[in-house]
């Protein structure tokens, strides 16, 4: 069977595959000339990431598809039901990639705090020049020991989030529409010990009042879940990041809260307009920024990949 892994894949997936006795593809191919590409090369399993957009007509263009994997967590650019209701089957590998992305949350809640956004910009331009004046206008960080994180939706991700929260000393509280008690979450030491802590569950309000940072993990959206009058609720001086899905955070709105100083920054490792971002966003002082790479580190992309072949193999294989 022939593999086309369109969005890449991880090396080890690739060997586990081919030693399975499956013809891997890692092509390249645009959207518009997928269809294409997939009936002349009598591809019958798609691999995807977040850029590939499987939708209905892709599915009814391409009738030898057997199943579609997906090298993460959502499945939001795959018509799933559709995709089903033909017989094909779906996969995604939800584990792999998130204590990755629970690290970039961590990576731009520490710039934030620190201004590292900002003087990794400036030193190189003015460094040798404004130095002292740098040093001032950089000398009032903050630190996150202590500082109560907010986590909107404590799934997977969420929970390895919380975990690194509570490393670094931070208070933890989480809403989620699942879950209407107390999580509890074990941490792992390097040295075998583990620790488990109860997450106090609450409504959203009281997250949104109570929160010194704000981090969301959620699925896409049809409407934004943080907007306008979720920021007039919010600490001032807070900030928030979005890892999750680009449209759940109103850009719009983000930019005027941090433009009257309701929110001091904010971390995007998404946006609404992918790939093609508003440059009010990339452009603002107070933003700080990551190209949807939040999945994107060498252990998960390996994890994903062995996981991806796992899955297909014993789909077609056993």
């Amino acid at each position: 069977m022939k593999i086309l892994a369109n969005d890449g894949l991880n090396q080890t997936g690739i060997d586990l595959l081919e030693n399975a006795g499956f013809q891997v593809l890692t092509n390249r191919v645009a959207q518009d000339a997928l269809a294409s590409f997939i009936n002349e090369n009598q591809i019958e399993i798609l691999l995807v990431r977040s850029a590939t957009k499987v939708r209905k007509d892709l599915i009814d263009a391409c009738p030898h598809l057997k199943l579609i994997g997906r090298g993460g967590v959502g499945l939001d650019n795959i018509d799933v039901e559709y995709a089903q209701s033909k017989g094909i089957k779906i996969i995604n590998t939800p584990a792999s990639s998130s204590d990755s992305v629970a690290e970039l949350v961590m990576a731009h809640l520490y710039g934030m705090v620190r201004f590292l956004y900002d003087s990794n910009r400036i030193m190189p331009l003015e460094g040798e020049t404004r130095f002292n004046e740098l040093k001032k206008k950089y000398s009032n960080g903050k630190e996150l020991r202590g500082k109560t994180l907010g986590i909107i939706g404590i799934g997977r991700i969420g929970q390895a989030l919380a975990r690194l929260a509570y490393g670094v000393g931070m208070k933890v509280i989480v809403s989620d529409p699942f879950y209407d008690k107390q999580v509890d979450i074990s941490i792992a030491f390097a040295d075998g010990q583990t620790l488990t802590f109860s997450v106090p569950v609450v409504d959203m309000d009281t997250l949104l009042a109570q929160s010194d940072f704000i981090s969301l993990h959620v699925p896409a959206s049809d409407r934004p879940i943080i907007g306008k009058e979720e920021f007039k609720k919010m600490k001032a001086g807070a900030g928030i990041v979005n890892a999750a899905r680009g449209g759940v955070v109103d850009e719009v709105a983000l930019l005027e809260a941090l433009d009257t100083g309701k929110l001091a920054y904010a971390g995007l490792d998404v946006f609404e307009n992918e790939p093609t971002p508003a440059m009010r966003v990339l452009m603002h002082p107070n933003v700080s920024l990551s190209p949807h790479i939040g999945a994107s580190t060498a252990e998960a992309q390996e994890r994903i990949g062995e996981e991806l072949a796992n899955l297909i193999i014993s789909n077609f294989k056993s």
